[in-house]
């Protein structure tokens, strides 16, 4: 079949709608006898019956499995320079009770973003020595549960954190080990909006006032100096930002060991992976080497010792590992002219979910790209190009802006999204009042329930006039 010329230049050859393109989907996702899909050896249709649509599918084996990988391979590069290594899973990708227990299980540290993250992985069982506290604006409740609960790490975000934290761990009679967040002015290839390091956003001390700032830390005898920390944006596909970040933190690192120890860099996460098939993530084998090689290199020129190393991936880890499955409710042919006279056109179908920008987020706030595969079956129609809407009132409502399915796809049709893992649950709401699915586990044949999902009566329970708290309106 030729290409629709409304199919934008990345997206393949429409050839085989039905392939599961390995960088896309969890380790174990296949195709059964009957041609549906099954992750974890579980059938999607299996899944949806038991558990309904929208539904967000996690392969445990695939999530385990990326974080021993990458824990790995920062220990061993790190090795091979003289050095070691820690590795925190970022939980604002996703972090459920489950999820920590996985991570710290395969060997990770947990970074959190709020007192809400905190209280997860804290009730997960996660040793606070092994967390690390993230955050532009902490609250004073936020930072007194981090130090009396004896997080390992509080990464400071501005001057006025620093005293906070100081009295608070005064207040509690520890030493508080800190990190201190460092805006390089690297920039990533990413989004506007995904990119952390630019000179003129929320995150972070300037490099210019970063040697006061060490000096207000190391003035309190309640706080213990770690090191630097950056993080230069997300879904980042080239090391060459966190390159570039490492050579000038390093520098200032070098400039900071003549006023006390500096144990170790934290040079963030933010590695991307492959959401559409053009997209191509290096290993995070080459990502560990790059960047560990660089710093030692670094070092060695500045002749300062291999402090200890840091990072933070989460969308890396997790992102792969998670499919979201839904009902095809309408299908819609368009018409779009290609060009100003309306001659020449070309005919786009929108196919219809039962979720939407409630249940990720991404593209309507990133113009985010993702693919899109039939769950239930394979067929033998000719593929056609379709944008899968979701239910929402707002015409952003996009979960795939274009792929290929096969055009007898029709309404109760299942289909699946790969690569929601990261940043959908995270990010999801009740708008137009829908629900927030449901997160299921599979593995070896088995699912279960980590995260229940909503029902129309949680919503309502939320409504004070028809729920009244007994007590009145308490927080």
């Amino acid at each position: 079949m030729s290409v629709n010329p409304l199919a934008p230049s990345w997206l393949g050859d429409p050839a085989d709608a039905h392939d599961l393109a390995p960088q896309l989907w969890p380790v174990t996702a296949q195709r059964d006898d009957s041609g549906a899909l099954s992750i974890g050896r579980v059938s999607a249709l299996d899944l949806a019956a038991r558990y309904g649509t929208p539904l967000y599918v996690v392969d445990e084996r695939d999530a385990r499995e990326r974080a021993s990988r990458t824990l790995n391979a920062f220990r061993a590069a790190a090795e091979r320079h003289g050095t070691t290594a820690t590795v925190y899973y970022a939980g604002k990708a996703f972090l459920s009770a489950e999820v920590a227990r996985w991570m710290t299980a395969a060997g990770l540290n947990i970074d959190v973003a709020s007192g809400g993250e905190l209280a997860v992985a804290l009730a997960a069982g996660t040793d606070p020595a092994r967390l690390g506290l993230h955050g532009n604006n902490k609250s004073l409740a936020e930072i007194d549960r981090a130090v009396s609960a004896g997080v390992g790490a509080i990464v400071i975000d501005s001057l006025l954190e620093i005293e906070r934290v100081a009295t608070a761990a005064r207040a509690h009679g520890r030493v508080q080990p800190v990190r201190l967040r460092i805006n390089s002015g690297v920039h990533a290839h990413t989004h506007e909006y995904l990119a952390t390091a630019r000179e003129d956003q929320k995150f972070g001390i300037p490099l210019a006032e970063a040697p006061a700032a060490v000096a207000q830390i190391r003035a309190h005898d309640s706080l213990s100096f770690l090191g630097l920390h950056s993080h230069i944006g997300s879904q980042i596909l080239v090391v060459d930002g966190f390159l570039e970040a490492a050579r000038r933190l390093l520098a200032l690192h070098a400039e900071l060991l003549a006023g006390g120890d500096v144990p170790e860099l934290n040079l963030g996460g933010g590695f991307g992976i492959a959401y559409v098939d053009s997209d191509e993530a290096p290993p995070i084998e080459q990502v560990a080497d790059a960047l560990v090689a660089a710093v030692d290199e670094v070092r060695r020129e500045l002749g300062i010792p291999m402090p200890h190393l840091a990072v933070e991936p989460g969308r890396s880890i997790i992102g792969p590992a998670g499919v979201t499955l839904y009902t095809v409710g309408t299908t819609k042919d368009v018409v779009v002219s290609l060009d100003e006279s309306g001659e020449q056109s070309a005919v786009r179908r929108y196919v219809s979910v039962d979720g939407g920008m409630s249940d990720n987020a991404r593209p309507a706030l990133y113009g985010a790209d993702y693919s899109v595969r039939l769950a239930g079956r394979v067929s033998s129609a000719e593929p056609v190009l379709v944008r899968l809407a979701g239910k929402h009132c707002e015409s952003g409502d996009i979960v795939v802006q274009a792929d290929y399915l096969p055009s007898d796809v029709a309404p109760d049709d299942l289909v699946a999204v790969p690569a929601t893992g990261a940043y959908c649950f995270s990010l999801a709401s009740n708008y137009n009042y829908l629900t927030r699915p449901a997160v299921v586990a599979v593995r070896d044949g088995e699912h279960r329930v980590i995260v229940h999902g909503e029902t129309v009566d949680d919503l309502l329970r939320r409504d004070a006039v028809l729920h009244p708290h007994p007590q009145g309106d308490t927080p």
